[in-house]
Formats: structure tokens, C-alpha cells, sequence
């Protein structure tokens, strides 16, 4: 028992990629596309997220991303550098956090099955697949792109479920955004909002959910 409550045994672990396995972004990556646009960064950032859903839902794949990035931006980006900022974007995500993925092992030691939920575009996961073989150390994969859908649409929540083969009530998810975690309540999900793995270990102690704490 902790704080009073019943714990609640959990079977299935759902993780966001970014933010949550990974460390932040690589800022010599995001350098290196702010320096190719010679935009100031305030407007390489608004123009970078305006089309990032539709590219995470698969409605654009990292080229036509960046071809339509080009466009709306007025600049003249020679395709020698729409490659470059495709290869920079991809490189950018291609971080990990040794923490986590120590407790994804223990998860699955205790016979827990883990997930990776996570919006993601095409150019990017191909570089993580080339970088990180331990992408393929979970029980389920879905990347948004490959299912035409992405967070926080609840059906893909429920594709997850279906991979990983828990119910909702059993299973934790953890993301770093806000709209994510609040759809994921939704469906009734056990969920928290990742910042720190310190402040994780707190928050599933406190909820007494009956799991491995990280290390």
C-alpha cells in the first residue's frame, strides 16, 4: 500500500521515443539547419513544427517535408540541401537515454512487455533503425507514420494495446507531452508525463502502481 491506495499491478509498459527513451535534441543538428535556411531561428522553428503532425501522420514523407518547408519559406534550397536538412532532422531524434533503456531491460526481466508509441515521420526512423538495434528489444513498435494516424488520436493508443496485448487499466504509458498523457487518461490509461526519471520513480511510487522503480 502507498499513500493510502490499493496497488494496481501493471503488465504492459507503452513508452513515447522523444524526450522519453532519448535524450534532448542534438543541438549541433539543429544548428546546422538553422545555418542552411539562414532564417532567424523564431521563424525556422514556427516554419519546422507547422507541418510536423501531417508528417508524423504520414501525409508527407521527410522529403516532401522538407520540399514543402522550402516553399512555404521562400527560400531556394538546392536539393544537395534538402537532403542535408532531411539528413540533419533524422540526426537530430537519433539520441537515447541509458536510464531508461536499463529500465525497459528490468521491465521486460520481470515479465513485463514494453512498447514504443510515437509520432514519428519516415527519414527519421530509418536513421534510428541504422543507429539503435535496441529499438527492436520491445514487444511492439508503432511509429505513426506506418499507421496514418498519430497521438493524440485515440486510435492509435488502441493499436498499441492491440500490439502489446494489455487492457487499458493495466498498462502504463509514459510521454513527455501533456496532450498525449491527457488522451491517453482518457482511454484509461495509467499514465504519466515524463520529465526526469527521478521525478518518474516519485510519481509511480506515489500512485502505488504495482512495478519495477528505475534504477
Amino acid at each position: 500500500m502507498q499513500s493510502g491506495r490499493e496497488r494496481v499491478a501493471i503488465r504492459g509498459v507503452i513508452f513515447d521515443y522523444g524526450m522519453v527513451l532519448t535524450g534532448p535534441p542534438v543541438a549541433a543538428a539543429h544548428a546546422a539547419m538553422v545555418r542552411i535556411t539562414g532564417l532567424p531561428t523564431e521563424q525556422f522553428e514556427r516554419l519546422y513544427w507547422a507541418d510536423r503532425h501531417a508528417y508524423d501522420e504520414g501525409k508527407l514523407t521527410g522529403v516532401e517535408f522538407w520540399e514543402k518547408f522550402n516553399q512555404e519559406s521562400g527560400l531556394k534550397l538546392t536539393n544537395d540541401q534538402l537532403v542535408e536538412m532531411n539528413r540533419q532532422d533524422a540526426r537530430m531524434w537519433t539520441t537515447s537515454d541509458p536510464a531508461m533503456l536499463a529500465w525497459q531491460q528490468k521491465l521486460k526481466a520481470h515479465g513485463i512487455r514494453t512498447a514504443i508509441l510515437s509520432n514519428m515521420g519516415d527519414s527519421v526512423l530509418e536513421n534510428i533503425e541504422r543507429e539503435f538495434a535496441w529499438i527492436h528489444g520491445f514487444d511492439a513498435l508503432v511509429w505513426s507514420y506506418q499507421h496514418g494516424m498519430a497521438k493524440p488520436d485515440s486510435a492509435i493508443y488502441q493499436r498499441a494495446l492491440e500490439q502489446v496485448g494489455t487492457t487499458p487499466g493495466e498498462t502504463l504509458f509514459v510521454d513527455d507531452k501533456l496532450e498525449n498523457v491527457t488522451a491517453a487518461r482518457a482511454l484509461g490509461l495509467k499514465s504519466v508525463q515524463f520529465s526526469t526519471v527521478d521525478r518518474l520513480r516519485e510519481e509511480l511510487k506515489a500512485a502505488g502502481w504495482d512495478i519495477p522503480l528505475p534504477e
